[in-house]
């Protein structure tokens, strides 16, 4: 989804289409991180918030119901007071697993370096 809801299309042709789709799925800033994190289990709202750092409440909630909505991250609520709210991958969410494992990797072997080549460029 774009920032305002809606899909950019509504179907999807060959050949770009399940890479478009994956991107609408999981792209923006702050997606993949929260699915990194959710790889290693269950987080409160608060906890994923710690982790990711820089995110703002609103951000991290309008992120996650995107996720929820696609079905990749499940909300779980608890009947408690203060009310306790977790995420966690779905069936889905996990079968990115391996995706989001050969970005880490690409990240640590090529990523870091063009962010550090980008940044000697411009000072």
């Amino acid at each position: 989804m774009d920032t305002n809801g809606k899909p950019r299309h509504t179907s999807y042709e060959l050949p770009a289409c399940p890479v478009e789709a994956t991107l609408e799925l999981i792209g923006g800033k702050w997606k993949g991180m929260i699915l990194f994190y959710l790889l290693d289990g269950r987080l409160r709202f608060s906890e994923l918030k710690r982790q990711i750092g820089c995110v703002t409440q609103r951000m991290l909630t309008k992120q996650l119901r995107e996720l929820e909505a696609s079905g990749l991250v499940n909300r779980i609520v608890y009947a408690e007071v203060p009310p306790r709210v977790e995420y966690e991958l779905t069936e889905e969410g996990e079968s990115l697993r391996p995706v989001l494992g050969a970005l880490k990797e690409w990240g640590n072997s090529h990523a870091l370096k063009l962010l550090e080549k980008r940044e000697a460029e411009r000072a």
